[in-house]
């Protein structure tokens, strides 16, 4: 019987049916009475959940120890609710398991021509296997090896090998209107991330103002490349305010800058994806090996496998996996969750796609104790809306991941409730700042357009681990993280002991963050720079 299910039956038995629509404490077959502090917690919870941003909304929240996975809280566990980036917690999970915490993805040049002297013939490859960290300075540390191996002239073509994974570089179901944006990547074998947090897929546009009223204002990308076109249609004004806004023409690579900026305005940067994140990488890398005195005099080619007898001309590493877990779930990076997706499917199916990833990652969370009959993951991140995980199962997933040896890795790159720095609070640290919640949560957060997640484990008052999926679906308010702080807060002052019981039964004041937060329906780190 799956490990959840005999608890909650027997639970069933001895609970009225009013439970249904309210949290209800823990039960056991013989129908012993709850503690008085488990039933002041459950009338907390309660009263957090009456709060009126959530009338006529959704609303899924689930408690449990995480040590013994008994139940203390369970309003609507079961039911099937958009988790957003709580999908990332199957995910990372099923990555850490399948490809292992010391995976690294290689970025290697090979050749199948023929050197003579400093002159090679044949083509050149650039072969990529998914890597999200490959930053221009590694493009760049490539080329450096080709000149260093003595090659000064390839006759061939410079060809871009990001046959690993498939041609799909969207998800199913991601909205048209999110292309331009950072958040919606495309996908690719061989990619380009434009700064440190690694948003591969991306260029850094950079707006200055012009010397004089009505000049243009003056346009940089980073990393520089000739693969993306700026229109520019913005102006500089002679004072005051102004605004400027950025987007890519849907199937291009045109960045169409428009606004005004004053004389003198500090520079607005954003980040933009790019159209065919291959042919990024490819003039990134052409780029660097000209910088270095290679000159290719073919064409840039893209999506030909390299040949079997290609020979390494120069290779390059990433970080493990359990490095990149940190920029990935503290960050909420969707386009590290789709890349682990489909390297998940080479590697247990041999095929780089989304549907042998989903495959194999469902496969693992059900042998750790999720009900897959019971959910729905259309992609890695939680974008896709066609995502519905029940909360009940995410609180599964939680408790099952605390046996695994790769745990602690996991566990250190969830975003920490309160703590400042980036790297460590992610999207929580500035959330519940000055509370029990304060360095205490760690917990996955999520957010689209009328859905908010926050799932993860806090330690309560008596130093006992617990694990909480609350998930929040149809409201229609600005935001509703708040009402997940004040739960968060709830718990981490729970106490079930004698002496320190009353703590329970006090009312959570209304949480209000403490930084500027993101627009409704993204996460704080989607907004550059980073809003959270």
């Amino acid at each position: 019987m799956h490990r959840r299910l005999l608890p909650r039956t027997l639970a069933l038995v001895a609970l009225a049916a009013a439970a249904a629509t309210a949290g209800v404490p823990a039960a056991t077959a013989t129908a012993v009475a709850p503690e008085p502090a488990l039933t002041r917690l459950n009338a907390t919870i309660d009263a957090i959940l009456a709060d009126g941003r959530l009338a006529g909304a959704q609303a899924g929240v689930v408690v449990v120890d995480a040590a013994t996975g008994d139940p203390l809280y369970d309003r609507n566990g079961d039911r099937r609710l958009l988790p957003a980036s709580n999908t990332k917690l199957l995910t990372s999970a099923a990555a850490l398991e399948l490809l292992g915490p010391d995976h690294r993805f290689s970025t290697d040049v090979r050749t199948a021509g023929d050197r003579r002297g400093p002159v090679l013939h044949g083509d050149l490859y650039l072969r990529g296997t998914g890597d999200p960290t490959m930053l221009a300075a590694d493009y760049d540390a490539l080329a450096a090896k080709v000149a260093a191996a003595g090659v000064r002239v390839v006759q061939g073509d410079l060809v871009a090998d990001d046959t690993w994974f498939d041609d799909q570089r969207l998800g199913l179901e991601w909205a048209w209107d999110d292309e331009s944006y950072y958040y919606a990547a495309q996908v690719s074998a061989l990619t380009v991330a434009p700064d440190t947090d690694y948003d591969a897929g991306n260029v850094i546009v950079t707006v200055g103002p012009g010397g004089s009223p009505g000049a243009k204002p003056v346009v940089t990308l980073s990393p520089p490349t000739g693969y993306v076109t700026i229109d520019n249609r913005a102006s500089t004004s002679a004072g005051g305010g102004g605004t400027i806004s950025m987007e890519r023409r849907h199937g291009t690579n045109t960045i169409v800058v428009t606004g005004q900026l004053a004389v003198g305005a500090s520079a607005t940067s954003d980040w933009m994806t790019v159209d065919e994140p291959t042919g990024y990488a490819a003039d990134v890398f052409r780029r660097a090996l000209a910088a270095h005195g290679v000159r290719v005099l073919g064409a840039t080619t893209l999506g030909r496998a390299t040949p079997a007898p290609a020979k390494t001309v120069a290779a390059h590493e990433s970080m493990t996996l359990a490095e990149l877990m940190v920029p990935f779930l503290k960050l909420s990076n969707n386009g590290h969750a789709e890349v682990l997706t489909k390297a998940i499917g080479r590697q247990v199916s041999g095929a780089g796609t989304w549907s042998a990833g989903l495959a194999a990652i469902s496969g693992y969370v059900r042998s750790a104790g999720m009900d897959t009959a019971t959910l729905r993951q259309a992609d890695g991140s939680g974008l896709s809306r066609r995502n519905m995980i029940p909360p009940a199962e995410l609180a599964d997933l939680l408790v099952a991941v605390r046996a695994e040896p790769w745990f602690r890795n996991w566990y250190d790159a969830l975003p920490v409730a309160g703590n400042p720095d980036r790297f460590v609070g992610g999207t929580l640290r500035s959330r519940m700042r000055n509370t029990p919640a304060a360095n205490n949560v760690h917990a996955k957060t999520g957010s689209l357009t009328a859905v908010s997640g926050l799932s993860g484990y806090v330690t309560d008052a008596d130093g006992r681990p617990l694990a909480f999926s609350i998930v929040l679906n149809n409201y229609i308010a600005s935001s509703v993280t708040s009402i997940q702080d004040q739960i968060a807060i709830a718990l981490a002052s729970y106490s079930g002991t004698a002496g320190t019981a009353a703590r329970s039964a006090r009312a959570v004041p209304p949480v209000a963050p403490s930084a500027p937060s993101a627009p409704e329906g993204l996460e704080c780190s989607w907004v550059k720079p980073i809003a959270c």
